[in-house]
């Protein structure tokens, strides 16, 4: 009953906790836990010690749960096709000389998604900046998310498409390359270290949550850093970033446009002008609803995993985010950053036996896409300039499919876009701030400025 009474008291905490001035333990418990909570610290020190044991264990399952809803794992060939960043995998029932024949598809389908690079929260790595904090148990989630969303297009970049992790043949050293840019530590370029640090102008903070458009800017700059600090070799992220947002004059409402001069803009300067294209990350904030998405926007939605270019979408529900990568009729796949794992390292051409097993999940779980937060990012990987031509020719024909209200459009120029947004009234456009994107439950404490936000 004790620990029943504590479980309620940390999630009731969640939604009116601020800051992070108590005493209790930094190290595991997350700001929201430490905020307000003076009944809690002036209880003897077992509170602190049942809080931390909770936070830690498979309890931190339970209460994400019942932020994001019991997720289920059944897949039906009922539902017809999986598609899965760009790929489709055939589990429909189909008629064959043997009768229906879906085995093939759906093991296709479970091989690529455990393939799929997994981050999670860790705990045990060494504290971020001067602050006292191990881990990012209960707070890290968009951290996560966004870190398997770039974790996918390097390994679409470095092996391709097609890549599957094999458990009997020797380990690809390209993928362990990329699994040591996200170890937990300043020395791993994209590490949760370093990103809240390069975030820091986006109100990133340790212990706070964070939006995706925050965290979309976020990689902007750590790339951006990056890529100075290996100004004679290959960058950690060989390929430019497009962040596709609002206006930089400060126009606000309406579907946010794919420049292609912008596209091209980002190429040359992460070049430095020695090519016209490069390989490109497309990031696309959007807020698509106040409390829900908008019904309109969810076959829009699923359309985007068609995309040969597809990268997924970072989001799920307020303060549980996830990397959600394929669909299935009204099903959203996700992997689930919300487990809590001890940090691992991996080092050299020749890791530990199973030391790699952390970054992967044999568990496919779903919820409805319709339930996921309004507030959202989605990815691509442009390979080449065809790609990107193919990417833009798949958007424009999403636009055109859209009864007016798409999820983004593409234009040649900025100024031509201002031009047509300008003759395109759509019912809900309105002006917001990112903040919604979390409700009550998301800290901010250092208040962000997202003009570049819209809600669509």
């Amino acid at each position: 009953m004790v620990l029943k009474g504590l479980c309620e008291r940390i999630v009731a905490s969640k939604c009116t906790s601020k800051s992070s001035t108590e005493t209790v333990d930094s190290t595991q418990v997350p700001a929201y836990l430490k905020a307000g909570s003076s009944d809690i610290h002036s209880r003897s020190s077992g509170w602190a010690a049942a809080v931390r044991k909770v936070v830690t264990s498979g309890s931190m399952r339970r209460f994400h749960e019942r932020v994001l809803g019991s997720s289920r794992t059944d897949i039906s060939s009922s539902d017809g096709d999986i598609w899965l960043l760009g790929v489709c995998h055939q589990i429909s029932q189909q008629e064959s000389s043997g009768g229906v024949d879906t085995n093939n598809g759906l093991a296709s389908f479970e091989q690529d998604f455990s393939s799929k690079i997994l981050v999670t929260y860790r705990k045990g790595f060494d504290a971020i900046g001067d602050s006292k904090y191990t881990s990012d148990v209960n707070w890290g989630c968009m951290l996560r998310s966004s870190q398997m969303l770039v974790a996918q297009a390097l390994l679409f970049h470095k092996l391709g498409r097609s890549w599957r992790k094999s458990v009997d043949k020797p380990v690809d050293k390209e993928y362990l390359k990329i699994l040591q840019l996200f170890g937990d530590s300043e020395a791993s370029a994209f590490s949760i270290h370093n990103l809240l640090q390069a975030g820091k102008g986006y109100g990133l903070a340790v212990g706070s949550w964070v939006g995706p458009y925050a965290m979309c800017r976020t990689w902007e700059v750590l790339a951006r850093i990056q890529r100075e600090k290996n100004d004679l070799g290959e960058p950690p992220l060989p390929m430019a970033i497009y962040v596709v947002s609002g206006d930089e004059d400060g126009e606000r409402g309406g579907a946010p446009v794919v420049c292609i001069e912008d596209a091209f803009k980002h190429c040359s300067e992460f070049s430095r002008g020695q090519a016209a294209w490069t390989p490109l990350l497309l990031l696309v904030p959007l807020v698509l609803g106040l409390d829900k998405v908008n019904p309109r926007y969810i076959p829009l939605l699923h359309s985007t995993f068609k995309f040969p270019q597809s990268l997924g979408i970072m989001g799920g529900k307020p303060g549980a985010s996830t990397y959600i990568i394929g669909v299935q009729s009204e099903k959203a796949f996700y992997l689930d950053p919300h487990d809590v794992q001890t940090v691992v390292n991996i080092s050299g051409d020749t890791p530990e036996p199973n030391s790699t097993s952390s970054y992967h999940c044999n568990v496919m779980r779903h919820i409805p896409l319709d339930s996921i937060d309004p507030s959202l990012a989605i990815g691509f990987y442009c390979r080449d300039k065809d790609d990107f031509d193919d990417f833009c020719s798949h958007a424009s024909k999403l636009a055109e499919e859209s009864n007016g209200a798409p999820l983004f459009t593409v234009a040649q120029s900025r100024s031509f876009s201002k031009q047509v947004s300008s003759n395109d009234v759509s019912g809900d456009n309105t002006g917001f701030e990112e903040d919604a994107f979390l409700g009550t439950d998301h800290v901010n404490d250092a208040g962000t400025n997202e003009d570049d936000w819209q809600l669509l």
